[in-house]
């Protein structure tokens, strides 16, 4: 069993292009922000993508009083929005706690968890910003870029930029413009409810993400992956997966039958979360 799980994550890596040991993690401000300005110019902001049947909504916060990252990813089948596969995972928070360098505390537990998932998402929905950041590299463009996996951002804040007042029904958006440039949109996924922040994170264009987004969302503020995601994360809601036992949760479950720690098996899932936030 073990043979199988690394051959499964290394065909996802094989997949996205990239291998966790070649992706650079900086552990000083000024290295992430020199990365931060040579990855921005690896982003492609225009559709450059094939037929997409699974999504997965990424999602990353801290426990043990910020000491430790937690990353989950659900895939979901895309349009059906059936949960697929899930996984989560926990690494060693070490770079500082600094807005806009966020991706460097959670992007390893990130790639860890999508390591740990038994089913390839053909697209990324990550709860952040894309290049709606000061660098133009947010978490979903920083993971996007480095994984080489379509990304899409879609944030319930606003990290910079400003727009004007977004019409109160379903779809209606107006531009995020900073400092003179358009990074993203406030979608109004729901009528009566705050807007989503969309922008580009990789290979897909700010229309397509938006169409992206809305086909992703039901009776909810949120898109169906992020939504799902959190709610594993933050609630402990296990996704009802047709033929997944509840008892397998992930990398913790497989490890646990291997004889392994959580962190051999690249992430862990509780079944008791505490709020990511």
């Amino acid at each position: 069993m073990q043979a199988a799980d690394e051959q499964r994550r290394a065909l996802l890596r094989r997949r996205a292009g990239v291998s966790h040991m070649a992706i650079e993690w900086p552990s000083t401000l000024e290295e992430a922000q020199a990365l931060q300005e040579q990855l921005r110019a690896q982003v492609i902001t225009d559709d450059d993508f094939g037929e997409v049947r699974t999504v997965a909504g990424v999602d990353a916060g801290y426990e043990d009083e910020g000491r430790t990252a937690r990353a989950v990813v659900v895939v979901l089948a895309y349009p059906s929005l059936e949960p697929l596969d899930y996984s989560v995972a926990r690494r060693p928070a070490t770079f500082p706690y600094v807005p806009g360098f966020l991706s460097f505390r959670e992007g390893p537990a990130v790639i860890a968890a999508l390591e740990g998932l038994r089913a390839a998402p053909d697209l990324l929905i990550c709860d952040g910003q894309g290049i709606a950041h000061p660098r133009r590299l947010g978490i979903a463009s920083h993971i996007g870029v480095v994984t080489g996996l379509p990304a899409i951002g879609c944030a319930k804040s606003i990290l910079v930029g400003r727009h004007d007042p977004v019409p109160d029904e379903r779809g209606a958006w107006v531009p995020l413009v900073h400092r003179g440039e358009q990074i993203g949109a406030a979608l109004r996924t729901r009528q009566g409810v705050k807007p989503v922040f969309i922008s580009v994170g990789h290979r897909v264009s700010l229309p397509r993400a938006i169409q992206i987004v809305m086909s992703c969302t039901t009776k909810y503020r949120l898109p169906e992956p992020t939504r799902t995601a959190d709610g594993l994360a933050s609630h402990g809601r296990i996704p009802a997966i047709r033929g997944r036992q509840a008892a397998d949760r992930g990398p913790e479950a497989r490890a646990k039958q291997r004889g392994e720690t959580p962190d051999d098996a690249g992430g862990a899932a509780d079944e008791q979360q505490t709020s990511m936030f």
